[in-house]
Parts: structure tokens; sequence; C-alpha cells
């Protein structure tokens, strides 16, 4: 394991600017290759190309919104563990790490909020806190010194199998998208969908901590934000999220669309969520910018 990191995090070179080790290169050609097969999806377009990608976008997303996030990262529900299992499978398709990582930089970027050890602080620019901040792994890393707050994770053998094979998964998800349907799969199903997916979790670190509106007093720079709402299956209301972190529920109002709720929400009527957590209407009343104007909008 030791000499795995260090090979990985072995330099490579300067560009840039600065110092890129293999898993920045590595990195870098992965998200290279998925924003090229995407250039060339309108070349290759079939209906049937189009749904296969908007399903797998679906499927996922929800695998990172549900299980990565509310589940894993924040612990907001309770599910089976062959269903929390094939949750996090879903979300080790979308190419954003593996569950081990991703909850730890989460969690650190909770800890840390718009300050100079949050992993993805806006206070570095809308690069930086859109994918900069992958690309350079010594500083993601070097931060907060590593894997050090999911040991809950660490102890399960799945995730740790995760962790080390993420990769290989997406890339026998592409061989048989082509076996299946050629470059119209390939293109639409990784492509098109991994690029579309991937930047709309990473609008909810850049956008969601720029544009939008504060209704909850969270002492950071998180907002709400519709249109990322409905890309992100419901992490865009992310200044309710900064306000009620452990809440299954983001969209906290009738009309905020939270497509990852409505999943939980399915899961909890047929008795397979349980320990389901949202605020109460006094927690929010007590948190909102206008206290008046929520109690008579509820």
């Amino acid at each position: 394991m030791r000499l795995l990191v260090k090979l990985v995090m072995m330099p490579c070179g300067e560009y840039f600017g600065r110092k890129w080790n293999l898993l920045d290169i590595v990195t870098a050609a992965v998200f290279l290759t998925m924003h090229c097969l995407c250039v060339m999806a309108p070349f290759h377009f079939t209906w049937p190309a189009f749904w296969v990608a908007f399903a797998l976008y679906v499927v996922t997303g929800v695998g990172v919104t549900l299980s990565f996030h509310r589940h894993l990262a924040h612990r907001s529900f309770r599910i089976p563990k062959w269903l929390e299992y094939l949750f996090a499978y879903f979300g080790v398709l979308s190419l954003q790490g593996s569950p081990i990582e991703w909850v730890s930089s989460h969690r650190y970027h909770h800890q840390f909020t718009d300050t100079v050890k949050d992993v993805h602080s806006p206070l570095q620019g809308f690069w930086f806190s859109h994918m900069g901040w992958i690309l350079d792994s010594g500083s993601r890393f070097g931060k907060y010194g590593g894997l050090k707050n999911v040991e809950d994770l660490k102890r399960q053998a799945f995730y740790r199998f995760l962790h080390h094979t993420f990769l290989l998964h997406s890339f026998l998800l592409g061989t048989l998208l082509y076996v299946v349907g050629g470059l119209p799969f390939l293109t639409w199903g990784m492509g098109v969908r991994m690029v579309c997916l991937f930047h709309s979790t990473m609008l909810v670190n850049s956008a969601g901590h720029m544009w939008g509106r504060q209704v909850y007093h969270t002492g950071d720079t998180s907002r709400n934000n519709w249109w990322l709402g409905l890309l992100a299956l419901g992490e865009g209301w992310h200044n309710n999220h900064h306000a009620f972190d452990y809440s299954a529920r983001q969209g906290l109002e009738w009309w905020q669309i939270d497509v990852t709720w409505y999943v939980i929400s399915f899961l909890e009527a047929i008795g397979l969520a349980t320990d389901v957590k949202t605020p109460t209407q006094a927690q929010k009343e007590r948190k909102a910018f206008h206290q008046k104007t929520m109690a008579t909008q509820n």
C-alpha cells in the first residue's frame, strides 16, 4: 500500500507553474479522454445511445448524491448493507474516485469550509474550486494529511476494494457499452454522460459557493441555485445543505426539486430506508435570515 502511494505521488515534472505527480497526469488524461469522447458524440448520435446516456446519468448520479454524499459522508439515513453497497457501486461508475477518497474530501470540506484548508475552497477562484483541486493531488492531500477521517469506510473490505480498483470498473463499463452499441453507446454512455455528471457535481463546489441565494446563516459562501438543483439531482440547494448537513433532504421547500430526496423518500416508504434525518421547522426558523418570512411561508 505504501509503495503504491509513493508510486502515484512520484514527481513527474513541473507544468503550468506547479509540480505534477503521476496521479495528476493520469487524472488529467482520463478527463481529456472523456471530453474527447464527448466532442465526438454529435457525430454518433442515435436515440438509443441518448437514452442509455440519460439512464446512466441518473443511476450513477444518484450513486454519488445518495450514496457517496448523503449516506456515506453525512449518515443522513440508514439502508441495508446490500443496498448500501449497490448504490456505492453506482457511484464508482461516475469516475469521481472511490467512496473512501470522495467522502474524505467532502468531510474535510465541511470541517474547513471556505478556509485555506478547504480542499476546493472558492477563495482560490472558480477554476480551482471547480476542477483545479482535483488535478493537484499534492495540494489536496497535503492540506489535511490524507484519508484520516474515513476509518468507518476503511474498515470495510468492499470499500477498500473499490478504492484500489475504481478506474477498472468504468473501463469495464466502457468496454461493455462499445460491445453492445459501438461508438454511439461509447461516446454518449461514457463521454457525454460522464462529462455532464462530472461538471454538474463540480459546479456544486464552485458555482454553489458563488451564485445564488443564501437563505440560512451558515457562516460561509454556500448558495441555493435552482438550475444547479436540477442538474445535480437536488445538490444545488447548497446553502440548505450547509445549514443542515445531516439532512437527507436538501430541497427543503416543496418547490425545490430534489430528485435524490424523492428516491430516499421512496426507499423509506417501502421500508428500506430508516432513521431518515431532516431539520424541524423550529431548526429552520432559528437559522433563517428572515425568520418572520420563513414562518409565513410555512
